[in-house]
């Protein structure tokens, strides 16, 4: 092959010895790369961007993979060629064939989580790509590749940066974070929740996204119930992690999200155990105290709106309490209508039938127990809301919104 790419004038001479010597023994060729490593640094990058032939390319992915394997001081040669490595391999990344098109995935990405000023392209069309990757449900291999290339590219904060940029509703650009939680739901294997657990870990190294990324996504309750069910204790580890950088990056906006999910008494179950790790253990330790000192005091109230504020809503004790609305309907006005606009907000956006029922239920409550709830929840679109939902598919969803709907019309306004 190489023979007939020179007889072409596509290789010379001197490239097809080259390759020769560090096609053999590994030690030789180990030896080799240690004294000319930037030689066939620069003869790999020049040839990807000269050969086409996909057997060709195979080829040359395979030499860099072997160059680069346990050598991550040899990147630095590639980065610094005068020719960028990025040109080829960002081509490479649109291949057909399969090997191509996954190996050339990884190289990029381990360049790139080396790579000091990554330019806004690079990282452009590699999150395109990976997120492309990570959402194809009928390539596990791609999905396995992609995921590995973010946990090495997300300890990057222009990479961070750029994922949680595409999360803004009017970006244009694939939504990875997505992708991240879409295939977390699909009960992964133990592996590929340990990997996506770690790249939810890098991610919330970022105050801006620790404070966002629940409320966007509902990560808590999911992180929450994936360490309850794990198998390896590595994934316990990285979770837990993530509640830390949650609790230290954003405490404002996570706290009450981890009320509602019971988080303190998972832990304090945790803090029980004994692990193999000792940063489990200090995590756990931390997690307890902190939650315990967050959560002290708390109100039936406190609780409630914790509720609201995460706005993942279930049937816990207040909801039903004659004696809660008799008490707090009222506190719902406090501080320009603060919760009930959050309780009305849920009822209008939520795709969920356990929220937009136990919503429904509160806005019968609070109408009942409040003496100007009516005229109140009219004001904030509520009324033609629960009226809408006599019709939905879900029979406690109809129900709820039929009781409150007879509320809000029974004996007019107040």
């Amino acid at each position: 092959m190489l023979q007939g790419y020179q007889r072409a004038n596509l290789l010379s001479a001197e490239d097809v010895a080259l390759i020769q010597r560090v096609t053999g023994q590994k030690a030789q060729a180990e030896a080799i790369l240690a004294a000319e490593g930037e030689v066939y640094a620069s003869l790999y990058i020049r040839l990807l961007n000269k050969l086409s032939r996909a057997d060709t390319v195979q080829s040359l992915l395979s030499l860099i993979s072997d160059m680069l394997q346990d050598h991550d001081e040899r990147i630095s040669l590639f980065l610094a060629l005068p020719d960028s490595p990025y040109t080829p391999l960002l081509k490479l990344l649109d291949s057909q064939d399969d090997f191509v098109r996954l190996k050339s995935s990884v190289i990029t990405s381990t360049f790139l989580a080396s790579d000091p000023k990554p330019s806004d392209q690079v990282v452009s069309k590699l999150l395109f790509h990976l997120s492309g990757l990570i959402r194809n449900t009928n390539d596990v291999e791609g999905q396995d590749v992609g995921v590995q290339c973010l946990e090495a590219i997300l300890a990057v904060h222009k990479v961070r940066t750029a994922v949680w940029a595409a999360e803004d509703d009017g970006s244009d650009a694939p939504k990875v974070t997505e992708g991240l939680v879409q295939l977390l739901r699909t009960n992964p294997t133990s592996q590929m929740q340990y990997q996506l657990a770690f790249c939810f870990w890098l991610l919330t190294y970022d105050p801006i996204i620790a404070a966002s990324l629940n409320h966007k996504y509902n990560v808590i309750p999911l992180l929450t119930d994936l360490a309850r069910n794990a198998v390896k204790e590595k994934v316990i580890r990285v979770v837990v992690a993530i509640f830390r950088n949650l609790v230290v990056k954003a405490p404002s906006e996570n706290l009450a999200a981890m009320l509602v999910a019971k988080l303190l008494p998972f832990v304090k179950s945790l803090a029980s155990r004994k692990w193999s790790d000792d940063e489990i253990k200090e995590d756990v330790d931390f997690l307890v105290e902190e939650l315990k000192v967050s959560f002290e005091g708390l109100t039936t109230y406190d609780e409630y709106t914790s509720e609201l504020e995460s706005g993942m809503l279930e049937w816990s004790p207040p909801h039903k309490s004659e004696e809660f609305w008799k008490e707090n309907a009222n506190r719902l006005n406090e501080k320009d209508r603060k919760q009930l606009k959050n309780l009305v907000k849920l009822l209008v956006s939520s795709k969920d039938s356990l929220v937009l029922a136990v919503a429904a239920n509160d806005i019968a409550q609070y109408a009942k127990f409040c003496d100007t709830g009516k005229r109140a929840l009219e004001d904030l679109g509520a009324k033609g809301r629960v009226m809408e939902l006599m019709a939905h598919p879900d029979p406690d969803v109809k129900y709820n919104a039929l009781v409150a709907t007879q509320t809000l019309i029974s004996s007019g306004f107040k």
